[in-house]
Parts: C-alpha cells; structure tokens; sequence
C-alpha cells in the first residue's frame, strides 16, 4: 500500500491547521465559531454551534498525536485546546439541572458526537478523565432514551422520543462499541449490536445498496461503517466486515456521495458542510485496519490523496495565512463570501487524516502489516486504527508477536 503514496501531506496539514485555529476559534475557551473570530457577529453566529464542536476539535487531536513527539510548543497548544474545549463544555447551549458533566443536551444524536470526541481526546492524552465523562453521558442520558420498536432497539433523535434516524444510531452504535472497547462491559456490547441490527434493518428497506440513509449523506456512512468495523473486531463476525466496506466503499463510489470524483457539496450551512470531516478519519481508519480487505482500501486510498490534491490546488496560498477551504473541493474559495468553519473543518480533516494515512502506510512502525519489531521486542502494541501503543489500553488491544502472529487482547 505504500506504493500508492504520492507525497507527504504533513505540512499542507500543519499550514490548514494554522489557518484554522487561528481564524475560527477563540483560543482562551478551545471554542469554533461559525465565521472568522474577527467578524463582529462571530459569537452571535455561534451561540448553537455544538455537535459542530465535536468535529473541529478532531482534527486538532489527530495533529497531536502526529506531532507530539516532534513539536514541543505546537503539542502543548493543542493539548490546551482540547482541555479548554472539554472546561467549555464543547459551547453546549443547553443547560440541565443536575447534570454534572455539563454535556447534556436535549438532541441525542448531539451527545453522541461529543461522546466520540471525547473518548478520543482521552485516546490521545492517555487520561481516562474525558472518556469517564462519555461514559456517564452515555448511560445517563443517551441509552435510557433507547426503545424497542417491532422488534428492534434504536434511539431517538431528541428527547420527546421524536426520530429515530440514522444520524443518531450510527455515533450511538460507535459510542457503545468504543465504551466495550474501553471498559469491557457487556451490556455495551450489546447496546452496539442492538443499535446496529436497527440500522442495518433501515437499510434492507433501502434495497441495501450500501445507503445508510436516504437521501445519503457522508457523515451516517462514514459513522455506521466505522461502528461496523469495531463491532467486527469486537465480535469477529464477518457480517460486520462486509458492512464496513460496503457503506464506506458507497461514499466513494457513489454518484449520490461524489461529484467529478470527489466528494460532493453537501451544502452551505453549518450542519451540511462539516458531513465530510466526519467521514474522513473513518475512511483513513479502514484504510490502516490489517483485517480490511486491500480491494477497498486501494480506491480509497487513491480517493483520498486525489481530493486531498485537488484542495490543496485550488487554495489561495498566497493569501494564507487567510487561505480558506470551499464547500466543494473542486473548486476555489470565493473570496467575496464569508468563510465557513464547516467548509473549514471537512478540509482540514481531509488533510490531516490523509497525512496521517501517508505516514501510517510509509513508516512501518505505523502499521501493523509492515511492522518491523524492535530488537529483542517480543511483542509491539496498536490499538484497533493500527496506531502504536506504549503499553496495553483498556478494552481490545492488537499485539503482533515475534513471530508475526498477530492476536487480539482485552484488558480490564
């Protein structure tokens, strides 16, 4: 896979990152705001932006992980962010009495993204602090709102029990397997799969095509395939593999996803352009999971690197560090708009997860198929993105042995 490379993306990544930061959120609270911090309705613009939160903030934590042994001062600024986002709560609008996370909100599908940034963040910083914090969100506020219905578990889409829709279900599948992941307790296990069955019968009413939802959007395939890729390493069960690549695969493949062979204008407002910062980090997962099958993961990889080139050629370098992504990839920001932080964001994850794709694939140390064991090492760790592990995490852990075995691990 190495071969299908082109170059590194480390640097187009930092200069998006730099751009980002610095032109949409407001450093002393770790908050995005919709338009440029520099705009004088910035912060009335943004007084709802929340589940938005979740997939701003991602980015940064992948760049932390690429950088944190190499740059000193830029880990620390992105460590700060991540514990000031988490002290402002993400910019939840809502507020609950007795809520002592400071996350509840009354969309469940809302809670759901927080909750997978926030294990993430505890993923990256090595402290269970945040994903606690997911964990008590979740089972205090996202599950109990579940009900069965003909025969299938699902969650609703706010908390009048209206919905429920895939773009609840598929992070709520996601959270339940990261948290087994994590904490190895059955009964998530088996909220994930319940949730999971729930969709995965939506989508048989679909003609099962490979649309999570419909019309389709980038954001519930790239979800529902992630949470299908877990529940596969959970369980070992083939059906969650091929789940994973065919819904993944469609975002790519699709005529309803793509637009001149790249991902397609989703839309104009906040919620519409930040779809495709969701999908990316999934695609790139998949792309570094040793168990997926090479025929999907060449076209992704060569998908990915294609928009990631196409952006980059239709940025205005030479305006950074005002340089701004647009809705669609193929085309230029229009300078006479405004920028948009949801446009913002889908670049930046494309960057930064392609230059962590192209690091991953090129340095063996990254992945788990090329790994090259340290002398005497009898064992090196990863978790199940196929990232390298000091030390076992809780939940499922992939050793590969001297021998080049590789084999799977719980921790309690």
């Amino acid at each position: 896979m190495a071969r299908l490379i082109e170059r590194d993306y480390s640097g187009r990544s930092d200069s998006l990152l730099n751009t980002f930061t610095g032109q949409f959120m407001n450093r002393a609270t770790g908050i995005f705001y919709a338009i440029p911090t520099s705009n004088t309705n910035a912060k009335n613009e943004s007084a709802t932006i929340y589940w938005q939160q979740a997939h701003a903030l991602d980015p940064i934590i992948y760049a932390y992980q690429r950088i944190k042994n190499t740059d000193a001062a830029r880990a620390r600024f992105y460590k700060q962010t991540m514990q000031r986002w988490y002290q402002n709560h993400a910019n939840n609008w809502y507020f609950k009495q007795g809520d002592d996370t400071g996350f509840y909100n009354t969309f469940t599908d809302d809670m759901c993204w927080i909750c997978l940034t926030l294990i993430h963040i505890s993923e990256a910083l090595d402290d269970d602090t945040y994903a606690a914090t997911a964990r008590t969100i979740f089972d205090n506020y996202i599950l109990p709102r579940g009900s069965w219905n003909d025969g299938y578990f699902s969650l609703p889409w706010k908390d009048d029990g209206s919905g429920p829709n895939a773009c609840t279900n598929s992070p709520g599948c996601l959270v339940a397997s990261k948290l087994y992941e994590r904490y190895n307790e059955s009964s998530y296990l088996e909220a994930a799969k319940n949730i999971y069955a729930y969709q995965a019968n939506e989508m048989r009413k679909l003609n099962n095509d490979g649309r999570v939802e419909e019309p389709p959007l980038t954001y519930t395939q790239g979800t529902f395939g992630e949470a299908a890729r877990y529940l596969y390493h959970l369980t070992g069960q083939t059906e969650y593999k091929n789940m994973a690549s065919k819904v993944l695969y469609y975002a790519i493949s699709s005529s309803r996803c793509t637009d001149r062979g790249l991902l397609r204008n989703e839309g104009n407002s906040m919620d519409q352009s930040i779809f495709k910062a969701v999908l990316i980090p999934y695609l790139v997962n998949f792309v570094l999971d040793e168990s997926m099958s090479a025929t999907y993961k060449r076209p992704i990889i060569n998908f990915l690197q294609k928009n990631a080139n196409t952006l980059w050629s239709n940025l205005n370098l030479e305006a950074y560090p005002y340089t701004f992504c647009s809705y669609y990839w193929g085309e230029a920001f229009d300078e006479e708009s405004t920028p948009s932080m949801g446009a913002m964001a889908s670049g930046v994850s494309l960057m930064e997860n392609t230059a962590r794709m192209a690091l991953a694939l090129t340095t063996s140390a990254n992945s788990i198929n090329d790994v090259e064991l340290e002398k005497n090492a009898p064992v090196q760790l990863f978790n199940t993105a196929g990232q390298p592990l000091k030390s076992m995490q809780r939940g499922l852990n992939i050793k590969k042995q001297k021998d080049g075995r590789i084999i799977k691990v719980i921790k309690r």
